[in-house]
C-alpha cells in the first residue's frame, strides 16, 4: 500500500538526447516513487526526442529540452533546432534553471553526468542547495574504466561540485559489482556521500492495449540493441548466424532501436526479409511485454537491459561494445563471472558459426535466478528509503 509524504516534489534531471537508457532509468525511478508514496510528484527534465512515445503514470510529468547529439568525434551539435550548439545549451540551462525555481522541489536528482551536459546543470545545483532542496547524484553500476573516468571528471570540474553542492550519491547497483568511482582520487568526504542501492526492479507495463508487433506465439530470442545508434555490428553478427546456419532451433525477434541509422536499419530489413527464421523491427514501447514471452535475450549490455534480464529472469547472452567507453564490457564479465550472463567478446572477431554456436547454447541457459545474490534486485525499496530519510530529516548545517 502506498504512503504518504505530502505534497513532496522530486525534480530528475537526464541529461542524454541519444540512446533510451537514460530515459528510461529516470521513468522508472520516477514511478517507482509515485507507487510508494501517494503525496509525491516527479517531474523529469530531458533531451529525448522520444520521451513522448513513453507512458507516465499519475503523477508523473516531464519538460523536453532542446535536444543535442553527439558526433564521431565526440563534439556535439544541436538535433532538431537550427541553430548553433552555443544557443541551444544556452537554452537549455535556462529551462533547467526557471523550470527547478518554478518547481520548486525538495529532492534534485541528477542521473549520470555531476555537472550536466557542459556543465548546464551547475547554475541549478547552487540555486536549489541555497534554497535547501536536497541534490543527489544517481550512478549506474558502471562508469568506465577507472583511468578515463578520472579523467573527464578532471577536465569537467566534477570534484569540487560532488563536494560543494551534492548531499548524496546514490549508486544503481551492489558492490559486488564493483565501485563505479573506484581509483578515481575521490576525497574521503565524497565517498561517504555515496550509498549503493541494488538494481533497479521493472515491472511490466499494461498490456491491455498492446498489440504485439511480430510473432510472439513460436518460441524466440529477442535481440535488442536499445537505442541502436551503435549496435550495427551486434545486430549484424546475429543475423549473419541465422544467414549461414539452417540448424538454428529457435526464431529471433530482432529491435533496431528507434536512433539506428535509417541505411543501416534498411539493409537489416532486407537481409531479414529473406530469413524464415528472423523478424525485425525498429521499436516498441513497450519491449519488456516482448523480452517477458522470450526464452533468452541478446543483448550489448548497458545498464537498462542488464536490469530487465535480471528482472524478468531471462537467459542472456551479452556483446558488449568497448567504445567508446569499457562500461558494457566491464559489466558483462563481472556478470559472467557471478553466472548472471554469459557473453561473447566482439573484438575476437564476428565469425557466423560462432554467434551460431552461442545462441544454441543460450537456449539451455540457466536464468540469473540460479545465482541470484541477495538485495540484487532491492534498488527501488532502497532508493524510496533514502528519499523518506532525506525528506523526514532536516539538511544539517553543512556548508
Amino acid at each position: 500500500m502506498a504512503e504518504r509524504l505530502d505534497q513532496a516534489r522530486i525534480l530528475i534531471y537526464s541529461h542524454d538526447s541519444f540512446g533510451l537508457g537514460h530515459l528510461r532509468r529516470c521513468r522508472a525511478i520516477a514511478h517507482s516513487l509515485v507507487a510508494h508514496y501517494k503525496g509525491v510528484s516527479v517531474l523529469i527534465l530531458s533531451g529525448s526526442p522520444i520521451i513522448g512515445s513513453f507512458d507516465f503514470k499519475a503523477r508523473v510529468d516531464f519538460v523536453r529540452i532542446p535536444g543535442v547529439t553527439k558526433l564521431k568525434d565526440g563534439e556535439y551539435t544541436s538535433l532538431g533546432l537550427h541553430i548553433d550548439l552555443e544557443q541551444t545549451m544556452s537554452m537549455r540551462e535556462s529551462i533547467i534553471y526557471h523550470t527547478a525555481a518554478s518547481f520548486k522541489p525538495d529532492i534534485f536528482l541528477v542521473d549520470k553526468e555531476p555537472t550536466g551536459l557542459r556543465g548546464e546543470v551547475v547554475s541549478t545545483l547552487k540555486m536549489l542547495r541555497e534554497r535547501g532542496t536536497v541534490n543527489v547524484l544517481g550512478l549506474r553500476d558502471v562508469m568506465d574504466e577507472a583511468s578515463a573516468l578520472k579523467a573527464e571528471w578532471e577536465r569537467k570540474q566534477v570534484q569540487p561540485v560532488l563536494e560543494e553542492l551534492y548531499h548524496d550519491i546514490w549508486v544503481y547497483g551492489l558492490k559486488e559489482m564493483g565501485n563505479p568511482v573506484e581509483s578515481i582520487g575521490l576525497s574521503d568526504s565524497v565517498k561517504q556521500k555515496i550509498s549503493y542501492t541494488g538494481y533497479l526492479d521493472r515491472e511490466l507495463p499494461n498490456d491491455r492495449n498492446w498489440i504485439a508487433p511480430v510473432n510472439i506465439d513460436e518460441p524466440y530470442f529477442l535481440v535488442t540493441a536499445g537505442g541502436g545508434g551503435d549496435g550495427v555490428e551486434m545486430i549484424d553478427w546475429v543475423i549473419s548466424a541465422y544467414e549461414t546456419d539452417t540448424q538454428l532451433p529457435y526464431r529471433a525477434i530482432v529491435v533496431t532501436g528507434p536512433f539506428m541509422q535509417s541505411v543501416h536499419r534498411q539493409e537489416f530489413h532486407d537481409r531479414c526479409a529473406t530469413l524464415d527464421k528472423v523478424e525485425i523491427i525498429n521499436f516498441d514501447s513497450h519491449i519488456e511485454l516482448l523480452m517477458t514471452r522470450a526464452l533468452g535475450i541478446v543483448a550489448m549490455g548497458g545498464y537498462n537491459t542488464f536490469c530487465e534480464v535480471l528482472s524478468l529472469d531471462k537467459p542472456a547472452l551479452i556483446i558488449p561494445r568497448s567504445v567508446p567507453r569499457l562500461e558494457q564490457s566491464i559489466r558483462a564479465r563481472r556478470a559472467a563471472d557471478l553466472g548472471l550472463v554469459s557473453m561473447l567478446e566482439p573484438d575476437n572477431g564476428r565469425d557466423p558459426a560462432t554467434m551460431a554456436a552461442a545462441l544454441k547454447r543460450l537456449a539451455g541457459q540457466a536464468p540469473p535466478s540460479a545465482n541470484m545474490i541477495p538485495g540484487l534486485l532491492d534498488g527501488h525499496n532502497n532508493i524510496a528509503e533514502l528519499v523518506r530519510l532525506r525528506l523526514e530529516t532536516p539538511l544539517s548545517m553543512e556548508a
